[in-house]
């Protein structure tokens, strides 16, 4: 029952800590700080570091975790770390430390402590490869779309550390639970792979003993079809055991603080560096082209179902018709053309997004009457209404903005959107924004 393919991972996590550790300790020699005590500095600065990364789970880092999170995750702990560096200055009374130098100090170690940890990162995946190093044997018990999607990571990321063995089908005619569990014990299997869909309770119950009883790593496969495939939150009230279906980050204060920053200081940025200049010459050409308002409004479903109006640049020409732009409308005039094509139509929604009633990032509001529609149609569509509208998002970025013509287009957009409800984080808000920055500079194929 030993684990020898993983047995040195246990080291991993303690030795990127040690490193950091290190990194803590000796880059001060190469800055004139005036730290008086450097031995209370060291423990402080040690103890405080260690406690801090036990509480963001700082080295908690799966073979199968995406940079993104890995940024998240340094920005975090850099983030209290500064607090806590220079609050021991006035908490030890230290008068005489350089500030400047304890902020070049401070910029090194976030330098150095990124640059190894990647390092190692990269060097670890590597070892894994190429060497076959700190490997985890695996079978799957199961035959659906999922387990097959799930081998073929297993086989195409020799870098995530997983060597595929063996698949056992449980509506085979042979297929035998003690059969499975023999050749787990015989070939030195690490962890098991369970497709929920096609096990009963019975069998379900068997697995655990038997994984629990051998010290064996059991992960299950949601289906499709059930409450499993949910993200499911477990939590205790005292002692009673309650799972809930999703948790939203942005229902944290602090994400929600972190995002309203965000959006307060991108929407000032383009009102006042960009908006203030472009609006007069867009008021011209849109003058000039066709007589009527420069701004046109509408009414969306924003957070919570509420209804707020949308602004826009008037690309289309004055009509009573409320009805989405579709290809070739002959409603869209020449600067119609232009702007929608570079989404510089969308731009006034940063007033949107000053006021509150959006943000720059979330799922796109659709009109009124589109959203009774689909809320008959497409399951967990009110979803989205979980947090603010964006003036861009996920969905958008990923191919599916504009008209839709088909189901397939909002089912896709909804699946995209409960994905950024359920996954939010700055990066991901930061990484969305500059993909939509760069389809406006590109123009986009359905932007009409």
């Amino acid at each position: 029952m030993s684990n020898k393919g993983g047995r040195y991972s246990v080291y991993i996590n303690p030795l990127f800590c040690l490193v950091d550790l290190i990194i803590l300790n000796f880059t001060t020699v190469l800055f004139q700080t005036n730290i008086d005590q450097n031995l209370l500095f060291s423990i402080y600065i040690s103890v405080l570091w260690i406690i801090l990364s036990i509480k963001n789970k700082f080295y908690d880092i799966k073979r199968f975790s995406k940079v993104v999170h890995i940024l998240a995750s340094l920005i975090r702990q850099f983030l209290i770390f500064t607090l806590i560096l220079y609050a021991f200055i006035g908490f030890f009374k230290q008068p005489n430390i350089s500030r400047f130098e304890m902020g070049k100090y401070l910029i090194s170690v976030i330098g150095f402590i990124t640059f190894f940890k990647f390092i190692f990162l990269y060097l670890l995946s590597k070892y894994r490869e190429i060497l076959g190093g700190n490997i985890r044997r695996v079978v799957v018990i199961g035959n659906n779309k999922k387990t097959d999607q799930l081998i073929k990571i297993f086989k195409d990321k020799p870098d995530f550390g997983y060597k595929f063995q063996k698949k056992f089908c449980v509506r085979d005619s042979d297929f035998d639970l003690e059969s499975c569990f023999n050749y787990v014990v015989e070939n030195g299997i690490d962890e098991v792979y369970c497709s929920i869909a096609e096990l009963s309770n019975n069998q379900l119950r068997d697995i655990v003993n038997f994984t629990e009883n051998n010290l064996k790593i059991l992960k299950f496969i949601p289906d499709n079809k059930d409450i499993f495939s949910k993200k499911l939150i477990f939590n205790y009230y005292e002692y009673i055991p309650v799972l809930s279906f999703r948790e939203i980050p942005l229902d944290y204060s602090i994400n929600k603080f972190t995002k309203r920053t965000f959006d307060i200081l991108l929407s000032l940025f383009v009102l006042v560096g960009i908006l203030s200049w472009l609006t007069p010459l867009i008021a011209l050409l849109i003058q000039l082209e066709s007589r009527g308002p420069v701004f046109f409004k509408q009414r969306r479903n924003g957070l919570d179902y509420r209804e707020f109006y949308c602004y826009k640049y008037r690309s289309m020409k004055p009509s009573k018709s409320s009805n989405q732009a579709t290809k070739g409308d002959a409603r869209v005039t020449k600067v119609g053309k232009f702007i929608r094509r570079t989404s510089i139509d969308e731009l006034p929604q940063f007033l949107n997004v000053l006021k509150g009633d959006m943000s720059v990032v979330g799922p796109r509001p659709h009109m009124v009457k589109h959203n009774e529609e689909f809320a008959q149609r497409v399951d967990k569509f009110m979803v989205r209404h979980f947090v603010k509208p964006g003036i861009t998002g996920l969905a958008q970025v990923s191919g599916f903005r504009g008209e839709i013509e088909t189901n397939k287009d909002i089912i896709n957009r909804v699946k995209y959107d409960i994905f950024y409800v359920e996954n939010w984080s700055l990066l991901l808000d930061i990484k969305i924004t500059v993909l939509t920055a760069i389809n406006a500079i590109k123009g986009e194929e359905k932007a009409y």
